[in-house]
């Protein structure tokens, strides 16, 4: 009876002293409870899976679990966790379920990038900008014409993957857009693909002052502006590129 007494008592310690059990150990410090989670990267055994998702929760095992998950390609703790209360985790598991690069999840992806916290929105749209296709192209193309810190992630990319759909919604944002900050990055693309058909509102815009500094969606208050000064230069790289094309 001592004996079975002593094998369940180094039965009990042995699973105690399991790295998924001394990532939850409150006695370890942070950097101890990190090198737990680290060693199980790459194991995708439920215990281990479920140990994740569950250090997704604490803010010091946040990185690694969530990389965790990441590498273990485990798209369903990382669903959950986009449901979870607490923005964070939705920021950190949509961020990590967007690496997994699955068109099948573009669509929670995109849902992700309304959400009312910003974190989790901007993460969302960094998980759109990271497929490597053209998959996520349609999702962009919705967002970017909002404008805003999200819109011009989404138009930036875009523009990587088909310059001449950046450019009719770069057109659009250049005219409806109010923010200063909007309508630069519409310039920046329409310098690089635009032609000359831009030229006429480009001039209109070239004889305006410099707007002052003013508060912009998502980003805080801006340095000064100087919005002709953009468009004088978009209008510069235009004719250039124009006459570089007609000496053909």
């Amino acid at each position: 009876m001592r004996f079975f007494s002593l094998c369940m008592f180094a039965i009990s310690l042995s699973a105690a002293d399991t790295p998924a059990a001394r990532m939850f150990d409150a006695k370890l410090n942070e950097a101890q409870r990190n090198d737990a989670c680290f060693a199980l990267r790459g194991d995708k055994s439920p215990e281990t899976l479920q140990a994740m998702r569950r250090g997704l929760g604490l803010e010091m095992l946040r990185g690694c679990a969530g990389r965790n998950l990441e590498v273990a390609a485990a798209s369903a703790e990382l669903l959950d966790a986009m449901k979870d209360p607490a923005p964070e985790v939705r920021a950190s598991a949509v961020r990590h379920l967007g690496a997994l690069q699955n068109p099948e999840f573009l669509p929670l992806i995109a849902a992700a990038a309304e959400d009312p916290n910003l974190l989790v929105a901007t993460n969302a749209i960094n998980g759109l900008v990271g497929y490597e296709d053209r998959s996520a192209l349609p999702y962009l193309e919705k967002i970017a014409p909002r404008g805003g810190i999200l819109g011009i992630l989404s138009l930036d990319r875009a523009a990587q993957i088909d310059p001449l759909a950046s450019l009719r919604i770069a057109r659009k944002l250049l005219a409806s857009s109010s923010e200063a900050t909007d309508r630069v990055v519409a310039l920046r693309i329409i310098a690089e693909n635009g032609d000359a058909s831009d030229l006429p509102a480009l001039r209109v815009i070239a004889a305006t002052k410099t707007e002052p500094a003013i508060p912009q969606r998502g980003f805080g208050l801006m340095p000064t502006i100087d919005l002709g000064r953009a468009a004088r230069s978009s209008i510069q790289q235009i004719e250039k590129r124009t006459e570089h094309s007609a000496m053909r």
